[in-house]
């Protein structure tokens, strides 16, 4: 029995857990009882590479002569040990052989060549890494060295996350990739496609729909729809994803089309309902949504306003059944605290809101409708959904994939999490706004959320406001604290090469960056040089920023990173190694007192910025004033209560000691009777069990009916104001 569709990832997104696209559609298409299957060719093709079967073909299809570097010719001569010890690698990096990591870890197990060497300068950060973490490192380590020989010996576009990338990168004409497609199908094509075939075998679909998040999977999509042309003509293919919303929404070169019968733009849920009644004629191709197809022969795009998109409340529960969720692979490539989050762990990927909320950073696409049209989702759907997810999968971690979490809606997942009782671990992408309180982000930590990241970008005010970032360095530092001492790791995005950004900026975000890592405020980090894009403000007008752009005389497919000049700005790719190897040591603590130019084998001006600025900044009171709409919760034990009598000079009165057990200690305070009798009967109202939550002037209403006195003077100042730590949150 054929089913209607085929959902497939091509190589290579991430190995650890799957990339969620066709889970989203999928999901989507269940609300419309549209049978689907899902397929990420990217830990098939990997798996079937990387085992002794696998590996026996790969070094039998090698011509020994034919071999080259003094790396490779290593590696083969290493085979059979390779052969006889792929198989447990794999088992010890999806989890199922974890006493492997001592055998790893000491160095006397795998065969080591080329990628190993960079051991020599890493040693240092292995003290900070455990057994298991050490062991995955080597093992990625091992898997790279086999790639480099597959990619030097076998396929010179290989890769573990992208394949044929600077093929499609920035490919403004498609002859390059044409012309490579043209080529016989090698060794990695000939082992994608006969795992396609089995998979066509298995499902006989109507429609097989490829998701092309990066420029990285377009060529193995590409071959894999020229595979699908030649052996199965009858079935219609399609491509959408990140790569042709933001690459090809000015597509010209219909050669494309000898490859796929249908490339679809932005969300991808309307499109493929539309193509699907398409291919089974139950509709006119007019009638498609956000489609580019060839029409009596003619490239031809099809908007189909008319066709409404379907709110985020109406798209259903992501599915994951079908793929191969605990054979993904836990690799740890670099040691850096967030990308270790990224490969190490199975996350299950959802979004609390379409689209961004601030939308207006001048670096970002924010003309396109993925970041353009901001739509919150209702926490309740989220924890909803959530739980839907932890039982289909049984895994608990949430990587929530939003361009930046609303904070308020973040605060009511939170929430709803802690009310259900729902044990999860999540993590996420955020701005690094004032909303970002003490108390909220214990909140969030009591939810389960174990790390953010943010867009520091460059660490200058001037050009934080450049970019409309809505942020400053000041504010950034203190919502880091807040996370920090919440207990959640904060990774920064940094960049360099902002249009205008001088040497004395860049030497000044260096600056920055240091005295944040010093404060211990920030403990993760990754510098990118910018890159302007054909849709974000500064793309769309250069002149405004200065800067000029250089683009061809015709673009005929891929449109996304412009090429520029900045005339008034410094030498910016100068400092791209001294900025990321002073990061390096900066997150693990070390060379925090070593002088900025030391990093740079040019000269560099001396930074401006106090050596004290963000140690000041961090030790300034935050006076901002609660406001009486604030939502007070209690989400700590409630506390024993005992009346205390002391006496002086022959008087005696009565007060009241509460006692309030935390995870780490007891937390005890010393009120007035009345005061206490007061607290421990409003303390129940707070907690979450109850429908509605309390308002900071429902408890001042209380108080004062309670014949207390002065309220602020109570509620804003010790021992009330220390209740923080035993739960008692103001949101």
């Amino acid at each position: 029995m054929s089913t209607p569709v085929f959902l497939v990832t091509p190589p290579f997104t991430q190995l650890n857990t799957p990339y969620p696209a066709t889970a989203y559609l999928k999901g989507f298409l269940n609300t419309k009882e549209i049978a689907s299957e899902q397929a990420d060719l990217g830990i098939d093709l990997t798996l079937a590479l990387f085992s002794r079967q696998g590996l026996e073909e790969v070094f039998s299809t090698v011509e020994p002569a034919s071999i080259e570097s003094p790396n490779s010719k290593r590696i083969y001569r290493l085979r059979n040990q390779y052969m006889e010890t792929i198989d447990e690698v794999i088992r010890f990096l999806q989890g199922n052989e974890p006493t492997l990591a001592h055998r790893i870890a000491g160095r006397n197990f795998l065969p080591e060549a080329g990628r190993f060497a960079q051991l020599d300068d890493l040693v240092w950060a292995f003290g900070k890494m455990g057994t298991q973490d050490k062991a995955k490192h080597l093992a990625t380590l091992y898997l790279e060295d086999l790639s480099d020989f597959i990619k030097e010996n076998l396929d010179e576009h290989f890769g573990f996350s992208r394949y044929a990338e600077k093929l499609a990168r920035s490919a403004n004409r498609f002859d390059e990739l044409y012309a490579a497609l043209q080529n016989a199908p090698g060794f990695i094509d000939q082992k994608m496609t006969a795992l396609l075939e089995d998979y066509i075998q298995r499902y006989q679909p109507l429609l097989i729909a490829f998701s092309v998040p990066f420029p990285g999977n377009l060529f193995a999509a590409l071959r894999c729809g020229q595979y699908i042309k030649q052996q199965h003509p009858a079935i219609k293919i399609a491509m959408g994803g990140g790569f042709a919303n933001t690459e090809l929404r000015s597509l010209k070169d219909a050669r494309i089309f000898e490859f796929f019968d249908f490339i679809t733009l932005d969300d991808g849920e309307a499109p493929i309902e539309q193509l699907l009644a398409y291919v089974r004629k139950q509709i006119d191709a007019a009638e498609l949504k956000r489609t580019f197809l060839l029409a009596e022969g003619a490239l031809t795009y099809i908007e189909n306003k008319a066709c409404r998109d379907y709110k985020q409340a109406e798209l259903g529960t992501p599915d994951y059944s079908g793929l191969r969720l605990y054979e993904y692979i836990q690799a740890i490539e670099i040691i850096n605290p967030m990308h270790s989050l990224w490969s190490d762990g199975r996350w299950n990927k959802l979004t609390m809101a379409h689209g961004c909320y601030w939308g207006k950073c001048t670096f970002c696409d924010i003309s396109l409708d993925y970041i353009r049209l901001y739509e919150p989702v209702a926490a309740s759907l989220i924890v909803d959904r959530m739980e839907t997810i932890i039982q289909q999968t049984g895994n608990n971690g949430f990587h929530f994939v939003d361009e930046a979490a609303p904070p308020a809606l973040m605060r009511a997942v939170a929430l709803e999490i802690i009310r259900r009782k729902l044990i999860v671990s999540w993590w996420t992408n955020i701005r690094f706004e004032k909303s970002f309180t003490r108390d909220l982000c214990l909140l969030l930590k009591a939810s389960g959320c174990i790390g953010v990241s943010g867009g520091l970008e460059v660490a200058s005010d001037r050009l934080l406001a450049l970019i409309d970032k809505g942020i400053t360095v000041a504010q950034v530092a203190r919502v880091n604290k807040h996370f920090t001492e919440a207990g959640i790791m904060v990774h920064a995005y940094l960049m360099y090469g902002f249009p205008t950004q001088t040497d004395q900026e860049t030497i000044d975000s260096l600056e920055m960056v240091r005295q944040l890592f010093a404060a211990g405020v920030l403990q993760s980090a990754f510098w990118h040089q910018f890159t302007m894009t054909a849709h974000s403000p500064v793309g769309l007008e250069p002149e405004k920023f200065k800067v000029k752009a250089l683009r061809p005389a015709e673009i005929l497919f891929a449109d996304n990173d412009v090429e520029h000049e900045d005339p008034t700005g410094a030498d910016h790719a100068a400092y791209g190694y001294g900025l990321k190897k002073s990061l390096l040591n900066f997150m693990h603590g070390a060379c925090l007192d070593f002088p900025l130019h030391k990093w740079f084998d040019f000269k560099v001006p001396k930074t401006s910025i106090a050596p004290d600025y963000i140690e000041r900044i961090l030790k300034e009171e935050d006076f901002s004033a609660t406001k009486p709409t604030t939502k007070v919760v209690f989400i700590g034990n409630l506390p024993s209560s005992e009346i205390v009598v002391k006496s002086k000079k022959g008087q005696q009165w009565e007060s009241m000691e509460l006692s309030f057990e935390t995870l780490q200690s007891d937390l005890t305070i010393r009120l007035s009777k009345e005061e206490g009798a007061w607290l421990v009967a409003i303390l129940p109202q707070l907690q979450l069990d109850n429908p509605k939550t309390m308002t900071r002037q429902e408890l001042k209403t209380s108080y004062e009916a309670a014949g207390l006195p002065d309220f602020e003077l109570f509620w804003d100042n010790k021992p009330i104001s220390n209740l923080y730590k035993a739960g008692l949150l103001q949101l």
